[in-house]
């Protein structure tokens, strides 16, 4: 196939970062995704999916793959349940607003997640209680180099908070291409004890909830908090919530009692990263383009024509004071693209 040359990603990614790739080759089928891979099998190049959880450092040399195929399919159903495939290139919120338009449940907590789908079980991408660990069944996925397919069912991906094997033991080895679900169709197992979704229920005077009504709650509640991608480029949480020891905590809430907290299963404790960062006093901060958002601490923004190197190094300025601040070392989501600036 023909790459364009001389791309700017900037439509591309959610950040909103003005970079320059050399070559882009766009599949718009999975056809073509086989056949590009067949051609740079022995090449290194770039798989760029939605962008929404990258932050283009600079302009791009190898080639550039862009995913551009989406599309929902139903595989299976009995009188409960539902099997829907998703292709990798099938934008996510469009993905959780077909199902409740046809009744289903299991993704509503999901609602207004940026991206396509065949980044999500990259990231377990979750929100509000609910991860994609809880309803996917599994994955489709090409090898890079072989452009063999392989399946991954759920067991199989190391699904751990903000992690999968796709981002460990098979980091860049591995497209994904499709992506299966399994949903309710009645007895839904609504998660409602997350976040202000009760809240919002009861303003909205809603008793018993549907999968609808909490996707309408979730999605109050992030517009409230979270900017728009369209408006303000963002890629949603830039930091991952640290999960610390038992032991650490002690030492932590020793000295900072006020301590926002959620106690784990296992023992040891999550601490939002965003109370963490407003703490230390950038929530709103700005320096040029490149900010902190003013009403979650959590989101790094692009107000305009900042750099990636510029937003890099604000969160790495950001990473250092909460260190400083409560001796808690904060990570990226977010991956940088190329991986040093």
């Amino acid at each position: 196939m023909t790459p364009d040359k001389n791309v700017s990603l900037k439509p591309f990614n959610t950040f909103g970062i003005d970079v320059i790739a050399k070559e882009v080759y766009t599949a718009n089928s999975l056809t073509d995704l086989v056949a590009i891979v067949e051609e740079l099998k022995d090449s290194n190049y770039f798989v760029l999916n939605g962008g929404s959880n990258i932050l283009l450092s600079r302009d791009i040399e190898i080639p550039v793959v862009r995913i551009n195929f989406p599309g929902i399919e139903v595989l299976d159903e009995d009188d409960d349940f539902v099997w829907i495939k998703a292709q990798a290139g099938q934008n996510w919120h469009e993905l959780v607003v077909y199902s409740l338009k046809h009744g289903y449940g299991g993704l509503e907590n999901l609602s207004l997640i940026p991206g396509n789908t065949g980044t999500a079980p990259m990231q377990n991408i979750g929100a509000y209680g609910v991860e994609i660990k809880d309803v996917m069944v599994y994955c489709e996925a090409l090898h890079r180099k072989t452009a063999e397919f392989k399946t991954f069912r759920t067991d199989d991906c190391q699904f751990a908070y903000r992690e999968s094997i796709f981002k460990g033991a098979l980091k860049g080895m591995y497209i994904i291409t499709a992506v299966v679900f399994k949903l309710t169709k009645r007895n839904h197992q609504l998660h409602l004890n997350y976040g202000d979704i009760l809240q919002e229920l009861e303003i909205a005077g809603i008793s018993e909830p549907t999968p609808i009504d909490v996707s309408r709650a979730v999605i109050k509640i992030r517009q409230s908090k979270l900017p728009d991608p369209k408006v303000m480029g963002n890629s949603g949480s830039f930091f991952k919530n640290p999960i610390i020891s038992a032991d650490k905590f002690a030492e932590v809430l020793a000295k900072h009692p006020d301590i926002k907290y959620y106690l784990l299963e296992d023992g040891t404790v999550k601490v939002p990263a965003g109370y963490l960062i407003e703490k230390s006093g950038y929530k709103g901060f700005r320096r040029g383009d490149a900010g902190v958002h003013e009403k979650q601490a959590l989101v790094l923004v692009n107000y305009g024509s900042a750099s990636g190197p510029e937003l890099y190094q604000l969160a790495l300025e950001v990473k250092q004071v909460v260190f400083e601040t409560f001796d808690i070392t904060i990570e990226p989501e977010v991956n940088l693209v190329p991986e040093s600036v």
